[in-house]
């Protein structure tokens, strides 16, 4: 059996970025982008379809013993090692033109996200991370630069994200919510992959959402780690697993945490 380094992956997951951007660029506002209803009642594109094919065909033509995980075609394969992938993170804003999307493509090994790459082409940006080699990000064909969170400790000084309000009214815990924005220094729903990647970068110090799938989340997980940040679910529970997201510079994590517990 081979044996594949971190590296190997990492170098792997950025060359199936690559050929999703070529794609999903490609479609960008197109005039006839094929738009569809799934039965969760969210919308596809057939660029999210195309998108997940070719990082499908990529990852069993280099790696055919490791299983898959994707939005738009399920589970394929079982074993150790898992590529998780979300083919456009942010359809809601491809179809309407708004730029802030991206392809999250994440390899776990016994379920602990190791390789993460967010691509985001409309934005001319790039981010990846790995274990024990850092997170890095570039712009269209600048140098990469490293990735680090901010040092901000104070709750009162902090810049968060917190999605959509709808979404903590479905979990009940719209007050738990409002307390944190009215407690913090800004508070903005970014959404989506984006608001993870100005965490990283040390623009955002907390950002949290409440309903999300793996595929959401994997390949934020060695990004936001590496980069010297925390990720857990909402209740603390680590990985991408849990249906929710908490992600922090590290100092306010349990203070951010105890207030949307309560």
């Amino acid at each position: 059996m081979t044996h594949f380094t971190v590296a190997d992956d990492l170098a792997l997951a950025l060359a199936l970025a690559g050929e999703a951007d070529l794609i999903s660029a490609d479609r960008f506002r197109a005039a006839d982008l094929t738009i569809d209803l799934k039965p969760d009642a969210t919308h596809v594109t057939d660029a999210d379809r195309a998108v997940e094919r070719v990082l499908r065909d990529g990852i069993e033509a280099s790696r055919p013993g490791d299983a898959i995980f994707g939005e738009e075609y399920g589970r394929q394969g079982g074993g150790s090692r898992q590529w998780i992938v979300d083919p456009i993170d942010g359809t809601a804003n491809y179809l309407r033109g708004v730029p802030i999307w991206g392809t999250l493509i994440a390899l776990a090994v016994d379920g602990e996200p190791v390789v993460g790459v967010v691509s985001s082409p409309a934005l001319g940006r790039r981010w990846w991370g790995a274990r024990g080699h850092g997170a890095w990000s570039a712009d269209r064909d600048a140098s990469p630069k490293r990735l680090s969170v901010s040092g901000i400790r104070s709750l009162g000084d902090a810049n968060i994200s917190y999605n959509r309000i709808e979404g903590w009214d479905e979990l009940g815990r719209v007050e738990q919510i409002l307390t944190l924005t009215r407690r913090a220094w800004r508070a903005r729903g970014i959404g989506d992959m984006w608001s993870y990647m100005l965490l990283a970068e040390g623009a955002l110090d907390v950002v949290t959402e409440p309903d999300l799938q793996p595929y959401d989340m994997a390949a934020l997980v060695p990004i936001i780690e590496e980069a010297g940040g925390r990720f857990t679910s909402i209740e603390g529970e680590p990985g991408p697993w849990h249906g929710s997201a908490l992600a922090t510079n590290g100092h306010l994590h349990d203070e951010v945490r105890a207030i949307l517990a309560r």
